[in-house]
């Protein structure tokens, strides 16, 4: 069976403007269908990554393809849906003559286009706002209908630029059970999202960029600590209790009756629970904990400015 072409590849990728780097070396695979994180902090070359990845502008040097095609292929470019972060739309029309002119640009068929029109309104919580001018809208509403045209042609490949930036936490969840809808699809998304926590709720795969080039990349199980830590607290710690716990878990810190664990596996939570009760202590809290993507991508940034 063939191995899929990948929906973006890119090797050492390189772009300099007025002889500074803003993409050093990046090199980077996502696969057909996923919904890929692309994070980093201001500057480390997100932007003019996603610019060389649409075709906005030229790398200086390296290769990449989407979709096992060049980057200038128009063929392609039609398969492509994106939102940017920063949209100025032409906020004189009406929703719907929106996305009939972007449509139209896509090069839909009339009759498919008034069809999918709703369909996309409807998914993006705007039906019924359609007549309503965009110089109308709100912030977060501009920022729906640009969802909507990005998804109108049924994209193979779709960018997503903070597409969450100026919702409520409604809308984040809207707009991630609009991000799940096109990965059953089969869509692939490039998700560039400064929200690390909607970012783990969503994403297959990450990749953490800083300085222009990719310094962690994998799924957020591969890249998060599999240490699993657990604060307990309890009424007393006596010898039987640090005993029983001992041979559970590995007794990281205590303070008074505040003890932090670190456990070899999630199902090792009900045996300390069940070792407190058994050395006669009262059980208050065990709250279990790992690594969060911030915490990862704070220490990877910190680690680079170092």
């Amino acid at each position: 069976m063939p191995t899929p072409i990948p929906a973006i590849q890119t090797q050492h990728l390189r772009k300099v403007f007025r002889g500074r780097p803003a993409v050093e070396d990046l090199s980077l695979e996502v696969a057909q269908g996923e919904v890929f994180g692309f994070l980093g902090p201001n500057g480390a070359g997100k932007s003019t990554t996603v610019k060389m990845l649409l075709g906005l502008t030229h790398p200086t040097s390296g290769r990449a393809q989407i979709l096992g095609q060049p980057l200038d292929s128009l063929g392609i470019k039609r398969q492509m849906g994106f939102l940017p972060e920063l949209f100025r739309f032409h906020d004189w029309m009406t929703g719907r003559e929106f996305l009939r002119f972007h449509g139209q640009l896509y090069g839909m068929e009339s009759a498919d286009l008034e069809r999918r029109i709703p369909e996309v309104l409807g998914l993006v919580g705007l039906l019924g706002r359609e007549q309503e001018r965009i110089k109308g809208y709100s912030k977060g509403m501009q920022q729906r209908i640009g969802l909507a045209q990005a998804i109108l042609n049924r994209p193979r490949l779709v960018f997503l630029d903070e597409p969450t930036s100026a919702l409520d936490p409604i809308g984040r969840r809207e707009v991630r059970e609009i991000i799940g809808h096109l990965k059953e699809q089969g869509t692939t998304v490039f998700l560039n999202s400064h929200l690390l926590s909607e970012v783990e709720l969503t994403c297959d795969r990450v990749a953490i960029v800083n300085r222009g080039r990719v310094v962690k990349s994998g799924t957020l199980e591969a890249l998060l600590n599999p240490k699993l830590e657990a604060d307990l607290r309890v009424d007393k710690v006596i010898p039987a209790l640090q005993s029983a716990l001992s041979a559970i878990a590995r007794i990281t810190e205590q303070n008074g009756e505040r003890l932090t664990l670190e456990l070899p596996a999630e199902d090792a939570l009900p045996a300390v629970a069940e070792a407190v009760i058994r050395a006669g202590g009262k059980l208050y809290a065990l709250t279990p904990r790992r690594e969060s993507l911030e915490d990862l991508f704070v220490t990877l940034v910190e680690k680079g400015a170092s």
